[in-house]
């Protein structure tokens, strides 16, 4: 005979849903007065725009979006207008965002969103999750700002408050799980509006006041619901997250590689990268510059795709 599942007290259920829904409301208030007035947050913002924004924010802080977007939607407001441009003006457009395989990745998607979705940004999350560079919070992100579904949006800023507020830890673990999913879902208001404001405004409050190095804890509408506050702010013992540098590396190479030639009028022969780097680790990150569609071998030397 199996062993009898343990049921949680309808007092305690009670206590964690009023709880939740307090945290809720003080948030979404919170927000209401202190979110950052972004482009793709307005209500004119197109399902395109809001992409967009979010192919650009991975890996990159929103204050360095901001003027790279305004150009960016400017120029091509549609998928549709970036897809009859030639990639090499996607990339260089990207400019020094970082990570430029971005730039391509939203030059494909557009290809295939006039080619297979009419011309528009999916709307179903599982859809979303098939464009190039596209993963679970991508999509869940568009669907959730561009078409208002709510499902959960878990980014490193959410899953941090999270992480404080329901479990009275520092952090989350390093990798996202299946349990940290179940824990945003089951913290996603049950009203459509709130649930998809509810996604903005944890971010919001994660990338503003719960910061991951010195929070604000004086500032957070739910100092006094936090349980890592109430736990005395214990230290993070789980596993370490490894440091990302950046100087010396093949990403630092790969961008002085890319920017040389984006600069130049014509393709750039190899005798004039030379001086960019050590010759073995020159030639593989052009190799995979080439392998990533930045960047093509002509009879002249490497040059942009066109």
């Amino acid at each position: 005979m199996s062993a009898a599942v343990p049921t949680v007290p309808a007092a305690t259920r009670s206590t964690t849903v009023d709880r939740r829904s307090v945290v809720h409301d003080r948030v979404l208030s919170w927000y209401a007065a202190h979110g950052r007035d972004l482009p793709w947050r307005r209500p004119d913002a197109t399902p395109w725009g809001v992409y967009v924004s979010e192919i650009m924010a991975q890996q990159t802080p929103i204050a360095r979006i901001l003027g790279p977007w305004s150009a960016w939607v400017t120029r091509w407001p549609t998928p549709a207008d970036l897809a009859a441009a030639p990639v090499a003006e996607a990339i260089k457009a990207w400019d020094r965002l970082g990570y430029p395989r971005r730039a391509v990745n939203l030059h494909t998607a557009a290809t295939v969103m006039v080619r297979d979705h009419h011309g528009v940004v999916p709307r179903d999350p599982e859809t979303l999750r098939t464009l190039p560079g596209v993963g679970s919070y991508t999509a869940a992100a568009v669907a959730s700002f561009a078409y208002g579904i709510p499902t959960p949006v878990l980014d490193t800023n959410v899953r941090r408050v999270l992480a404080r507020v329901a479990l009275g830890r520092a952090h989350a673990a390093p990798s996202q799980t299946r349990a940290e999913y179940q824990l945003a879902d089951d913290w996603l208001p049950a009203d459509r509006n709130r649930a998809n404001t509810w996604n903005v405004a944890a971010m919001e409050l994660g990338a503003l006041v719960c910061t991951a190095r010195g929070p604000t804890c004086g500032d957070c509408p739910v100092a006094d619901l936090c349980g890592w506050r109430g736990a005395g702010h214990p230290a993070y013992d789980g596993p370490q997250r490894r440091a990302q540098g950046y100087a010396g590396t093949d990403r630092e190479l790969r961008g002085a590689l890319l920017g040389r030639v984006r600069s130049a009028d014509a393709a750039v022969n190899r005798a004039n990268l030379l001086d960019l780097g050590e010759e073995g680790r020159l030639q593989r990150c052009l190799d995979g510059l080439v392998a990533d569609g930045l960047l093509v071998v002509r009879r002249d030397g490497y040059d942009l795709p066109r």
